[in-house]
């Protein structure tokens, strides 16, 4: 398993338009077990994206899928920044995708 976790940052007053690509532009991505786009609570313009994924190499083949690559150049006008702040090793939880 392979696994991130993002923090993008919005333009102003842009996040809730930010959200709606991500959500939509990555809704059947192979090898995806979970992609959770969720709200800062604190930070009014901050996404946060934790991402599961059955390796590393299907993560990088989805970047080639055609709606992503568009969602890709429709939020990038949208965000601010960006940081990749852990890649992760999976292993369990609740909520956690099973292998079938």
């Amino acid at each position: 398993m392979y696994g991130l976790i993002a923090k993008l940052t919005a333009v102003s007053g842009l996040r809730d338009e930010l959200i709606k690509i991500l959500e939509e532009g990555t809704r059947n991505m192979p090898g995806c077990r979970s992609y959770i786009v969720a709200k800062d609570a604190a930070e009014v313009n901050v996404v946060w994206v934790t991402e599961i994924w059955d390796s590393e190499a299907s993560h990088q083949a989805s970047l080639s899928l055609p709606a992503v690559k568009d969602a890709v150049g429709q939020a990038k006008p949208l965000v601010a920044g960006f940081e990749r702040v852990a890649v992760t090793n999976p292993v369990g939880g609740v909520g956690f995708p099973s292998s079938d």
